[in-house]
């Protein structure tokens, strides 16, 4: 069962509150990520302090698979599973009196996935694209988009995740955030997301990942998205899924 962030789910009585109650209706954001840690609390961290884009549109975010093994985390697996998900709260969306294409809180079900060593990349998001799953992929991994709040980064890292998580750990001042006096952190430890990593006052960490990330992109002309690398789209999941204009 889904791990519920902010509320619970769409009512299920049919055409309950009338236009005006549907419109206040949070959106129903479900989330199934690769990373067991990562995500979820980078997720919530940005969730807490973020800003929306506009105040009277509200989510309700659902981690959808928070008990999930890790070899069960495979980007074909984590699509098929959000397909599940989908359809049932597409379901309660109609009994719920939404309209797919006129309503802004029609739910939405997401994939987080990286590149690593994956060889389902393809296949994955051709099932993503035919069943409606929306995607923020990142190659080599998701430790990209977190380095980026650091600094802008062009070159390849040859499908290595590790090399993403070495130059992120070695970023000035990243030990810190995990304590005072603390000077090197672990694999493992990095894992865990910390508020200092990806906020800042004036949410330019933000503005400067994206930025970063966008013209990371553009440089990827491949028609295969192995080959983009690297590449991260997570500012999509931030905006349109989320609906944060900023953290």
């Amino acid at each position: 069962m889904a791990r519920t962030r902010g509320g619970d789910g769409i009512n299920r009585r049919k055409g309950t509150g009338g236009t005006k109650g549907r419109a206040a209706r949070p959106r129903q954001v479900y989330v199934f990520s690769e990373g067991e840690v990562t995500e979820p609390q980078y997720i919530d961290i940005i969730v807490k302090n973020g800003t929306p884009a506009d105040p009277g549109r509200t989510v309700q975010h659902h981690i959808g698979n928070p008990n999930t093994k890790s070899k069960l985390r495979k980007p074909l697996q984590l699509v098929q599973e959000a397909v599940r998900t989908l359809r049932k709260v597409e379901r309660e969306a109609k009994d719920a009196g939404l309209k797919q294409d006129k309503d802004w809180n029609w739910p939405q079900v997401w994939v987080l996935f990286d590149r690593d060593d994956h060889p389902s990349i393809h296949d994955a998001l051709r099932l993503a694209d035919k069943e409606g799953i929306r995607v923020a992929y990142s190659h080599p991994c998701f430790e990209l988009w977190r380095l980026l709040h650091y600094t802008n980064y062009t070159s390849s890292f040859g499908g290595v995740c590790d090399d993403a998580n070495s130059r992120l750990r070695s970023r000035p001042g990243f030990a810190a955030t995990y304590g005072r006096n603390v000077r090197s952190v672990s694999l493992d430890q990095s894992k865990h997301v910390r508020e200092e990593q990806v906020l800042s006052e004036d949410g330019s960490s933000y503005r400067n990942a994206k930025k970063y990330a966008l013209a990371i992109n553009k440089r990827c002309d491949s028609p295969n998205p192995n080959d983009w690398d690297p590449y991260t789209d997570v500012w999509r999941f931030v905006e349109e899924g989320l609906l944060l204009s900023r953290y």
